[in-house]
This record gives structure tokens, C-alpha cells and sequence, in this order.
């Protein structure tokens, strides 16, 4: 289990769970030995009192079951009984006892006797019974008897009415427990979400907002974050530093195979290789740049800005061909994407479309519904057929060599898609009928402080 907040629940649930059955267990035992408790006490008042009765009645005995006229002994079987036995073995019974007897004392002694018996109606009772002699000297053994269903009939009531009130502290116990792990957390999530937010923004984390626990693994946090943003900024310098030393010497090559060939000297294939190095050149180059700048913070390019300044050159770019570009994209629009690659992806992909193009170019931008830019370019031109265009983004190789290029156009663009999360996809365009590129690119929720 790796989840926090699932180890402090599932936590929180088990102990209370312990806590909760202990305590029920102990007040359930203690609320059944009071309920016997009272039971008994209960039996021993009707006791006193039958011997009370017996001792107001000894000259009319007859007169005892209108001196025990309590409702409760009225009706058959009702479970609360009385017996009254003289020494001559006389015995007056309780209207309850119908033509039943309870059981009849073995000897004559003047302790108390208590005990659980079969009683009336095969249903077992407890009864407490005694020889009682009074002034007159008479003995009457003096017996009462109540059900045990009543006694079990009440523990049943408390077991259900302790049972849903635990059953309700529980409910409560483990919202309760959800609650705390939201609030102990919750510096947690805030941290989770500043440091996401960082990624977009350059400001550091406010290490005094955070609890004493967290705020050590907080400021490791901002040291670790602006030790990486050096890192790509180093190695974003380092590419280009290498890209600019390569660059000076290509460029001489480049023109000495020049002055070669308009001397007359057959160095075209040399000219091509030149092309073709100092494209992988480019793309590898690309490559590096964007793996050191995805991971950086503050990265964004606004599209307002960039696709703008695309859509003003490529508009002049086409009307001196004679062809007619359109664009159309929706405003404030921003992705997580450093705005000279972008820029590159974009020029590559225009520049491509419109020389394969025979009179057609649209770009078309807009939001999607699962946090992504999509943008689109087609032309009306021949397009690429549909078995080589998985070779056109990966191999760089060029598929048609009709026209000047190196072939790595779509593959440097697709390499510096992917490096920022994106994706491309080529088809064919339904409405010019040539090539379309699909891109998309992930939406840069907040822009680089200064």
C-alpha cells in the first residue's frame, strides 16, 4: 500500500473498529449484569412482600390471593408467579399458575433459596423462595417466580439499542477519521500542488506556509528544483554553444564546395551530403534542446505571438508563389512548449505544406476538451501515401526527391513534439485533399513570473 491517505484510514478504521468492539463488549456485559441485577432485586421486593402478606393473612390464608392482588398475578401463565405452602402442607397458588405448580421446598430451613427451575407452561423461571415462622409460630414456606423469556427479552432490546448506537458512533468515528487525514494531509496536497504549479512558474516554495514536519522536505524541494532548472539552462547553453561551433566550419565547407562548382567541378553529392549533415545536425541538435527545456520550469509559448508571426510570414511567403494561406486559431491560447522550438515545429511543417501545396494552405488552432492545443495544417497538394506516412516522422528519409529538401523536416518536428508530451498525426486532408498534420500539444495552465 503506497497511499497515505489510505494507510491513515485504513488505520484510523482498524483501531477504531478495536476500540469500539472492546467498548461494546464492556458495556454490554456491564448493561446485562445490571439488567439481572435488577431482575433479581425486582423478584426479591415481590418476595418481601408475599411474605408480608402471609404474615397480615396467617389467621385467614384464604384472604392471600386478595392480598396478592398485583394485576401481574391475574393472567394464566402470565410468567409471574407465587406459591405460599404451610407445614401441614396447605398450598395457595397465584391466579397466573392456572393448575400448575412450582416446585415444592425439600426441607424446612430459613435460608434463602434462589435458583432457575422449570416452570409453567415448559418455559423456565427463577425463583426465590423461603420458610418463613412467624410470632404466631406458624411456617409458611413463602415462594415467588418470574419468567426468564422477560429477563432475555429485555438484554435483547439493549443488545439492539447498544448495537445502533455503536453503530452510529462508528459511522461518525470513521467520518471523523476521514476528516483528520483531510486536514492532516492536506499540507501535503498543497505541497503536491505547488510543486506542479512551479513547473510553470519560477517562483520558489514559501517554506514558512508549511507545517514544521514538511518544511525541511520543502526547502529540499525548492534546492532540488532550482538545481535542475541550472542544469537544463546549462545544457540548453551547452547545445547551442556546440550547434554555433559546428555551424561556422560547415558553413566554409559550404562555400568552398561552392567555389568548386562554379569552376566546373562535379561536387553536387558532396553539396548533398553537406545538406543531409548538417540537417541531422539540426535534428539532433533539436533533440537535445527540447529534452533540456521540457523539464524546465516557466516553459510556454504564447500562440497569439507565435502563430501570428507565422501567419504574416507565410502569408507573404505564398502570395510571392501565388498561393494563398489561411489561418485560424482562437485567442490566449498558450502550450508548454519554448516558443524558438515551436517555431521551428511550425516553420518546418508551413514550409513543407506550402512547397508540396498547388495553391492551398490552412492552419487551424483551437482548445480541446482534454487539456490540449490542437492545431492542424493541410494543403491541396499530392499529400504522402498512406503505407509510408509512419516513415515520413521517424526515418527523416526523403520519399519524394522531386523537390529540394532533406527529408527531415517532419522528422524534427515530430521529435520536438514528442519531447514537450505532444503528439502528431498525418492523414489525409478532407476538405483539400492532400496532407494534414494533427498536433497536439499540452496547455500551459500559468505564465513564467518576473
Amino acid at each position: 500500500m503506497t497511499s497515505l491517505r489510505a494507510r491513515a484510514v485504513t488505520g484510523g478504521i482498524l483501531w477504531a473498529v478495536v476500540i469500539i468492539s472492546l467498548g461494546l463488549a464492556g458495556l454490554l456485559q456491564y448493561m446485562t449484569s445490571q439488567a439481572q441485577t435488577r431482575f433479581v432485586e425486582l423478584l426479591q421486593t415481590r418476595h418481601t412482600q408475599a411474605v408480608l402478606a402471609v404474615e397480615n393473612n396467617t389467621t385467614t390464608p384464604t384472604s392471600l390471593v386478595r392480598a396478592l392482588g398485583d394485576p401481574i398475578y391475574q393472567s394464566p401463565f402470565s410468567g409471574q408467579y407465587w406459591q405460599i405452602e404451610s407445614a401441614d402442607a396447605v398450598v395457595f397458588v397465584s391466579p397466573s399458575l392456572v393448575d400448575q405448580r412450582l416446585p415444592r421446598p425439600q426441607a424446612q430451613s430459613g435460608d434463602l433459596s434462589r435458583g432457575e427451575f422449570p416452570g409453567p407452561n415448559n418455559e423456565h423461571v427463577f425463583g426465590i423462595g423461603q420458610w418463613v415462622t412467624f410470632d404466631d409460630g406458624s411456617s409458611w414456606h413463602v415462594q415467588v417466580a418470574s419468567s426468564l423469556s422477560s429477563l432475555k427479552a429485555e438484554q435483547s432490546v439493549l443488545r439492539g439499542t447498544l448495537l445502533s448506537a455503536f453503530a452510529m458512533i462508528s459511522f461518525v468515528g470513521v467520518l471523523g477519521a476521514l476528516a483528520q487525514v483531510a486536514v492532516v494531509l492536506q499540507p501535503l496536497n498543497k505541497l503536491r500542488e505547488d510543486v506542479s504549479s512551479r513547473w510553470e512558474n519560477e517562483d520558489g516554495l514559501e517554506v514558512s506556509s508549511y507545517p514544521i514536519e514538511v518544511a525541511p522536505l520543502v526547502s529540499d524541494i525548492n534546492t532540488l528544483m532550482d538545481r535542475n532548472r541550472d542544469i537544463m539552462r546549462r545544457s540548453r547553453r551547452q547545445a547551442a554553444d556546440l550547434a554555433h561551433a559546428i555551424k561556422t566550419p560547415s558553413a566554409i565547407i559550404r562555400n568552398e564546395l561552392i567555389t568548386l562548382q562554379s569552376n566546373g567541378v562535379e561536387v553536387q553529392d558532396s553539396i548533398d551530403a553537406l545538406d543531409r549533415l548538417d540537417a541531422q545536425l539540426k535534428r539532433s541538435f533539436a533533440r537535445m534542446r527540447a529534452d533540456a527545456t521540457e523539464a524546465a520550469v516557466g516553459v510556454f509559448t504564447d500562440l497569439d505571438t507565435a502563430l501570428g508571426r507565422m501567419q504574416r510570414a507565410f502569408t507573404a511567403l505564398a502570395r510571392n508563389e501565388g498561393k494563398e494561406f489561411s489561418a485560424v486559431f482562437d485567442k490566449g491560447m498558450r502550450v508548454r512548449m519554448d516558443q524558438s522550438d515551436f517555431e521551428e515545429v511550425m516553420g518546418n511543417l508551413l514550409d513543407n505544406a506550402l512547397k508540396w501545396s498547388n495553391g492551398k494552405v490552412a492552419l487551424k488552432a483551437s482548445t480541446g476538451d482534454i487539456g490540449q492545443v490542437m492545431i492542424t495544417i493541410s494543403d491541396d497538394g499530392p499529400g504522402i501515401p498512406k503505407e509510408e506516412m509512419g516513415r515520413a516522422t521517424l526515418s527523416g528519409e526523403r520519399l519524394d526527391v522531386s523537390k529540394p529538401g532533406t527529408g527531415l523536416g517532419l522528422a524534427i518536428a515530430s521529435d520536438l513534439i514528442h519531447a514537450y508530451g505532444g503528439k502528431i498525426l498525418l492523414a489525409k486532408d478532407d476538405t483539400l485533399h492532400g496532407l494534414a498534420v494533427h498536433i497536439r500539444l499540452p496547455v500551459a495552465s500559468a505564465r513564467r513570473l518576473s
